[in-house]
């Protein structure tokens, strides 16, 4: 009896020391949580709010604000008016123990989140990228709106060309001349670069035009061409500082036959990083659009991502609501290293790209906030 007790209890010390080997956090949750931008609702957080325990707890690399909530299909979702915004902003970086990024896709759009907010109107709808006055002066106007709402990134401008497949132009893309598209983004980014914002070019390597975020699906074999890198290859050629690019999660055989986009090592670290060049930080679109979620599993596109290049997981949280999306995306992650199906290396590489930025650029930008 004696004998039994003895087996059992090394027995059970065993699978204990098991379970607990299993669970070892290979990079500490901490850290992982960099990676991560997550989408919430509520336009306005307290400790109650189960944002404020993912930022304290995971410490998120930041948060991706909307107006338009895809499945409850309504407005207001993170933004009622300028104060309530502000107070929203500062609430973020009180309660996050790193700078958080506090994104937006403000691009002109009229679902773009500060657009209710402003009597913009038939002004935008008119002028808005159509000449390169209009586009400095709304770019100045936003890039000044940003700073004093304690906005610090903007997932703009957008690169992609009009396509030939659209039956109307799309407001949000420049033109189908690569030309004009370089020069009208170098504008935007110009005002934005005054106010020392975050700007984040998108979305490489290309939707067409036509693409709406509802989609699942988006191939460009047939109208991408070679004119689609051609903003790209200007922009990472000139002076200007590009500290993050956004991916695309079209599908395009001209690159790579199996995989879209964002989750396309041929794509991201082939194209983007040693051909283009591009050592910052590279972003992915978010990865629950439908695009993505009706083919692959959470599991699947954060493991193909990261292991394509990409550094910070866009999780808007709007397409699909889950409170609890940024602990299992760690989850994920921390379970990919132990197996070996992402490497440390990998993953370490992304974390010091992220550093960088968050010391150099947003910082900076959180600090006078942090009162």
């Amino acid at each position: 009896m004696i004998r039994l007790l003895s087996i059992l209890i090394i027995l059970s010390a065993i699978t204990s020391c098991t379970k607990k080997a299993q669970k070892e956090e290979v990079i500490d949750s901490e850290r992982l949580g960099q990676m991560l931008i997550v989408g919430f609702r509520g336009i306005e957080i307290d400790q109650k709010h189960p944002l404020v325990k993912d930022l304290k707890e995971f410490n998120l690399g930041g948060v991706i604000l909307y107006d338009y909530d895809y499945e409850l299909e309504s407005f207001g979702r993170n933004t009622e008016s300028q104060d309530q915004l502000l107070k929203l902003s500062s609430d973020l970086i009180a309660n996050a123990p790193i700078s958080p990024i506090i994104a937006v896709h403000h691009d002109g759009s009229f679902q773009s989140p500060l657009s209710s907010l402003y009597d913009d109107g038939d002004t935008l709808e008119e002028d808005f990228l159509q000449d390169s006055s209009s586009t400095v002066s709304y770019s100045r106007k936003y890039a000044q709106e940003f700073r004093v709402l304690s906005l610090n990134t903007n997932f703009n401008p957008r690169l992609d060309l009009q396509t030939p497949t659209t039956n109307a132009p799309n407001p949000e893309i420049i033109s189908s001349n690569p030309e004009v598209v370089t020069q009208q983004a170098g504008y935007i980014l110009d005002e934005y670069d005054k106010e020392l914002l975050f700007s984040v070019p998108k979305y490489f390597p290309g939707y067409s035009s036509d693409y709406h975020p509802t989609d699942s699906t988006n191939d460009v074999t047939d109208v991408w061409t070679d004119d689609f890198l051609h903003p790209y290859r200007d922009l990472l050629s000139s002076d200007r500082e590009i500290w993050g690019i956004m991916t695309a999660h079209s599908f395009n055989a001209h690159i790579d036959s199996v995989w879209p986009g964002t989750l396309s090592e041929k794509t991201i670290t082939g194209l983007l990083r040693d051909s283009l060049g591009f050592e910052g930080v590279i972003l992915s679109d978010d990865l629950q659009k439908p695009i993505i979620t009706s083919k692959y599993s959470l599991e699947t596109a954060i493991q193909q991502a990261i292991n394509a290049g990409v550094d910070i997981l866009v999780l808007g949280n709007n397409h699909t609501y889950d409170e609890q999306i940024a602990e299992k995306a760690i989850g994920i992650i921390q379970q990919l290293l132990r197996e070996g199906k992402i490497e440390k290396e990998r993953v370490e590489a992304s974390l010091a790209r992220i550093d960088s930025l968050k010391i150099n650029v947003i910082e900076g930008l959180c600090s006078c906030m942090n009162f």
